[in-house]
């Protein structure tokens, strides 16, 4: 990649057939437009290097000083698979989406492919998708949130910051129950039987994009290998900024700061759904992460990342490792499609159409939207095909424009001229799979990104933010996507995307990442290994389907097996210097003295409320307990001894609806009170615990971690000393933390 600006952009007539652009060439593409407008319009935060929290991260965040050349990527070397393409064990595969339909579209060819090789593909995202999903093959799971409403707060708040209309409006706070509610529904994916089948279902695997947030605590709490696929760059590197960051800096390197910009991003987007995250990780029996962890967990934590993209626009990194791999774009096989008679005749009757539509955007104004295209299309004399979409757009009946309800991309773009849209991923890939010029009218995330990359390639004019366009702007795109150079280099790139399958490579990136022989069950080499049962004196690995057998044949008690963590994931709470360590430690031991001191008063009223509560009103504490056996239903559904739970809060149900006698009622006002006091003590003995954990395990093991990091501040090697994972290892670091630290 070329590291610093040129003049493609300043001709966009110009297209090239050597390496593809740089990324700071298609950054210039956006700023042409107007550097400020950018930052407010497309989503891109003005992100200010020079800042406390920049310069705080600039000295702690390690960034490579060299390019770490990759000799063979995942994708062009498949260590697992079989001579005939199969993968060696079947595993169970939950892929968790969240997005609008052209997010979820390549995963749907994804998982078809994974479907090939054995595996069992189970797609979760919303339930909007639920046909879309099962239509083509694949088992779905509904994680809950709505896509439409989802992609309205995104148009409404391009960025990472909400405007202050949607602070009022209450849009924000709907934003963090809606996470909050696909948190869990992805957890339960990874866990839950089939809803239509009833079959039951536990992952092996996860593969997830990015805004899931879910998929790195899943794959924590059951211990199994998780894979990251998105449309754009989440991984740092040197070359180029992160696509929703706008860069001011006077730092005199600007490769540093690109790298710096991936971690600022980050930082932004955990502040604002941190604490939603570590309290439902407190339902999945999982510590909290600390706020110095959570931003960069998955690159700590090396998560294998493949990015679905052509290297006809993009070429991969050279600092990135060897876990980061670029496949190509994601296609699904053409659908059988038939067009409807008024769009075959509409098709027939005069040149090649322009295709304009927004696909899943939703307009703040739809009627202003048709208003402004009916206007271009006259004044362009094209004809045009325009997609209805999410916002509904219309108009009158014309003979130059087709209104469109639905119609498979793949079959569409090769019947028209050029395709004007908002920028998602598979709009793009799809129409440059069909050597169409293109036209990207941005509304947030990676579509500014892609309107980038189509612009500096010379097949397509700058992106034009959507608060920008006009009937001049949008014209005068639509009229260079008619030249000659524009449809040259959409050729170019055509060429090469149909030499590459990123599906296959994918997949095969994918396989290459797992942990193979930790996976392996040794009784059944076909399964993947969930439990670890001591056979003969050795700890053995075996699948669900041999336990299930060793069990029914063999009489083992079950409590005998433990489950096994093929890929166990140890989120490490690194402290930067002694300092900042210390008073971390002691900000959260403060937090949990305070949080334990509140409940020592304020939970024996809680318990004292619901018990006045139930005493007064039968009827309520019915319901209550209809409620409780719901929950307990929900949350506990793996567990052996649900039915024994559901029992007992089938018959508190029962005898909660006739109206309690006296006997009945003093009995109640005891039990009452011994709840009570035992609320209060359980808050009085975490005071106790949260203090002596605090004291002589946190704060001590802070001040450690600090001194052992604190050679990074003056650029010095930090040692490592390796990870406690039992009581062996935790004396290895201990001797080698103790030798090594005093020299």
């Amino acid at each position: 990649m070329s590291d610093s600006p040129t003049s493609r952009l300043d001709s966009p007539t110009e297209y090239h057939s050597g390496p593809p652009p740089s990324y700071v060439e298609a950054v210039a593409a956006a700023n042409a437009l107007g550097e400020q407008a950018i930052v407010s319009d497309d989503g891109r935060i003005a992100i200010d290097l020079n800042s406390r929290l920049s310069r705080t991260l600039s000295r702690v965040l390690h960034v490579p000083t060299a390019y770490a050349e990759v000799e063979d990527s995942p994708s062009d070397v498949s260590l697992h698979e079989r001579s005939d393409g199969t993968f060696p064990i079947h595993l169970n595969i939950v892929i968790q989406v969240v997005g609008s339909r052209g997010d979820v579209q390549p995963f749907v060819a994804l998982g078809s492919a994974l479907q090939k090789h054995g595996h069992r593909v189970r797609l979760a995202t919303h339930a909007n998708f639920c046909s879309f999903v099962r239509d083509a093959g694949l088992e779905f799971y509904p994680i809950g949130g709505d896509p439409e409403e989802l992609m309205a707060y995104m148009v409404k708040n391009p960025g990472l910051i909400p405007s202050m209309k949607s602070l009022k409006t209450g849009d924000v706070a709907r934003k963090r129950e809606m996470v909050s509610t696909i948190l869990q529904g992805c957890w339960e994916s990874c866990i839950e039987a089939d809803p239509e089948s009833g079959d039951p279902f536990v992952a092996d695997a996860i593969i997830a994009n990015p805004p899931s947030f879910a998929h790195i605590h899943c794959a924590e709490a059951l211990g199994i290998p998780l894979h990251i696929v998105f449309t754009m760059p989440w991984t740092a590197t040197r070359d180029f900024p992160h696509p929703l960051a706008n860069i001011t800096s006077s730092h005199k390197d600007p490769k540093f700061a690109n790298y710096l910009s991936y971690a600022v991003v980050e930082w932004m987007t955990w502040q604002g759904l941190g604490d939603v995250i570590n309290e439902w990780r407190q339902k999945l029996d999982l510590e909290a992460i600390p706020r110095t962890e959570g931003p960069m967990l998955a690159q700590t934590l090396e998560i294998p990342h493949t990015y679905c993209w052509s290297s006809a626009l993009i070429a991969r990194p050279r600092d990135w490792p060897a876990h980061v791999d670029v496949s190509g774009f994601f296609f699904r096989d053409v659908p059988d499609y038939t067009p409807p008679k008024d769009l075959q005749a509409f098709l027939n009757c005069g040149s090649p159409p322009v295709y304009i539509g927004f696909g899943s955007i939703v307009l703040e104004d739809a009627d202003k939207m048709s208003l402004l295209i009916l206007e271009v299309v006259a004044s362009c004399g094209l004809r045009a095909i325009v997609s209805r979409g999410w916002s509904r757009l219309g108009g009158p009946d014309r003979k130059d424009i087709f209104w469109l309800e639905d119609c498979p991309h793949e079959w569409l773009f090769q019947h028209v001229c050029a395709v004007v849209h908002h920028g998602g991923a598979g709009t793009t890939a799809c129409g440059l799979l069909n050597a169409r010029p293109t036209a990207i009218v941005p509304f947030f995330g990676d579509q500014a990104f892609w309107g980038s990359m189509v612009a500096a390639a010379g097949a397509g004019p700058p992106p034009i933010p959507h608060r920008q366009l006009n009937a001049q702007n949008l014209a005068a795109a639509i009229q260079y996507c008619q030249t000659k150079e524009a449809q040259a280099a959409a050729s170019v790139i055509a060429t090469q995307i149909k030499k590459e399958d990123g599906v296959k490579a994918a997949v095969r990136s994918f396989h290459a990442q797992l942990p193979l022989e930790q996976m392996k069950c040794d009784i059944l080499p076909g399964e993947s290994a969930s439990f670890a049962l001591r056979l003969g004196g050795k700890l053995a690995k075996i699948s669900k389907r041999a336990a299930a057998v060793i069990v029914a044949d063999a009489g083992l008690n079950p409590k005998n097996l433990k489950l096994y963590r093929s890929k166990a994931i140890v989120i490490e709470n690194r402290r930067w210097d002694p300092i900042t360590g210390t008073v971390s430690s002691l900000a959260g031991t403060a937090t949990g003295l305070v949080d334990a001191s509140t409940g020592i008063f304020l939970k024996p009223a809680e318990v004292y409320k619901r018990g006045r509560g139930s005493a007064s009103s039968p009827q309520l504490s019915r319901v209550s307990s209809q409620q409780s056996m719901r929950s307990e239903h929900k949350v506990d559904a793996s567990s052996p001894s649900r039915g024994s739970s559901l029992r007992t809060m089938t018959s508190s149900t029962m005898s909660s609806i006739r109206p309690p006698n006296d006997g009945e009622s003093a009995e109640r006002s005891q039990n009452v009170a011994g709840s009570m006091a035992l609320a209060s003590g359980k808050s009085l003995g975490k005071f106790f615990s949260s203090y002596t954990n605090g004291m002589l395990v946190e704060m001590p093991l802070a001040v450690a971690e600090g001194f052992r990091r604190l050679p990074a501040a003056w650029g010095d090697e930090v040692k490592d000393y390796g990870r406690v994972t039992d009581w062996k290892s935790g004396g290895v670091v201990a001797g080698r933390s103790f030798v090594q630290g005093i020299w």
